[in-house]
């Protein structure tokens, strides 16, 4: 199979989870589409070395999560807060208003908190898995995780009844000595 086969046989495997994992680093589809193809375009520059990798999609993800960080660090955010209530009254039940209040939340924490969040509740990965994809402990990413869900409560105590309830990092680890 030549180099260009191969490359688009990776990327029509992948392309679908690799978008929503972008989407859900970047909260925007454009931004994802951006971020796809930034990973995809060095990911083909480097084919020949790559392909002989043995998981390419852990590779995929890693080098887009280093790439969504990046990227955040040197962005600079047109958006401003603000402290007015919305125009409309909302129950706090409605699905809908709950998946936007996550997704605002969500793009108050930092590229790392958010990179660990999405891929250790939304894509279900283990603690090993997501320190394997971020080049980090297993302890930064409990780490990470706590004080991740702990800011998301602050941001958004109507969330805090469906996030999940961590152990302590710090008692943990104090457990253990």
């Amino acid at each position: 199979m030549d180099r260009d086969a191969s490359f688009r046989a990776f990327v029509d495997v992948h392309q679908r989870p690799l978008m929503r994992l972008a989407y859900l680093l970047t909260g925007e589809v454009h931004l994802a589409e951006d971020l796809l193809q930034s990973v995809l375009v060095r990911m083909i520059g480097r084919w020949s070395k790559l392909r002989h990798i043995d998981n390419l999609d852990a590779y995929a993800r890693k080098t887009m999560v280093n790439q969504y960080i990046s990227w955040r660090r040197r962005r600079h955010s047109d958006e401003v807060p603000s402290a007015d209530p919305p125009d409309r009254a909302y129950s706090p039940e409605d699905s809908a208003v709950l998946r936007i209040v996550l997704r605002q939340a969500l793009m108050r924490l930092t590229p790392k908190q958010r990179a660990v969040l999405v891929l250790r509740f939304y894509e279900d990965r283990t603690e090993r898995d997501v320190a394997d994809l971020l080049g980090c402990s297993v302890g930064t990413v409990k780490s990470q995780a706590h004080h991740a869900l702990a800011r998301l409560r602050a941001l958004a105590p109507e969330l805090a009844p469906r996030l999940p309830v961590l152990d302590d990092p710090a008692r943990s680890e104090g457990a253990r000595r």
